[in-house]
């Protein structure tokens, strides 16, 4: 028996008395609780989330879809990067303005190759504007989680409106919960007993989100 085994072998016996619940989960708990703070329109929100992706030190870019590439590649050229992280989904015209040498998203790479990759770029699966945060759930413009958590730089991209959603229960309702998810709000970051902050601890020490906007972005 190893140790999986056994401390599944606790669990069983501390439930055994435990009658089963009479509601389904989805029923159990009440759902009722506020689902947006204020009512904002929706070029209202987009400013909210570029607000507080801000307030994370997070450092928001915008644009359109034409101008995208030219500013990833801008990007790129300013933060002196010699290689580039490329998930395998990753719109090939994002990187079109670009000689920077592009890395692929790997399964056997190791933490040490990862993390002589100076930058990766993504994209988003929501952006939530009330905690500025941006939620990666492994979709193939994604990558893998780990590509995200090791580079010291990365480039997130956010379509606008279409991704920006205001609550964090609205932002549930658009993620498949068995899917890997990775929620950053602003680069990586903790502090110690003092309060003295070092970025970069267990991720990114840098996170530039482009806002990419789709279409007008109404007012209403």
């Amino acid at each position: 028996m190893n140790s999986r085994e056994r401390i599944l072998g606790r669990v069983r016996r501390a439930l055994a008395d435990v009658p089963r619940d009479d509601a389904p989960y989805e029923q159990a708990v009440s759902r009722d609780y506020v689902r947006e703070h204020g009512q904002r329109s929706v070029a209202e929100t987009v400013e909210l989330l570029a607000e507080n992706l801000a307030d994370y030190r997070a450092i928001v870019h915008r644009t359109d879809t034409g101008g995208l590439a030219g500013l990833i590649a801008g990007l790129l050229e300013k933060r002196g990067a010699a290689s580039v992280l490329v998930p395998p989904g990753l719109d090939a015209e994002w990187l079109a303005a670009t000689g920077v040498t592009r890395v692929a998203d790997r399964a056997e790479s190791t933490p040490a190759e990862l993390d002589r990759v100076d930058s990766v770029v993504t994209a988003c699966a929501v952006a939530i504007a009330e905690t500025g945060t941006i939620v990666l759930d492994g979709s193939p413009d994604q990558g893998r989680r780990r590509i995200t958590l090791v580079p010291d730089h990365h480039i997130c991209v956010v379509r606008v409106p279409g991704q920006v959603v205001s609550s964090v229960p609205q932002g549930l309702e658009r993620l498949d919960p068995a899917r890997p998810l990775t929620w950053i709000s602003g680069p990586s970051a903790t502090s110690d007993i003092e309060l003295d902050r070092v970025e970069g601890v267990h991720g990114p020490r840098t996170l530039e989100v482009v806002l990419v906007s789709q279409g007008r972005i109404g007012s209403t």
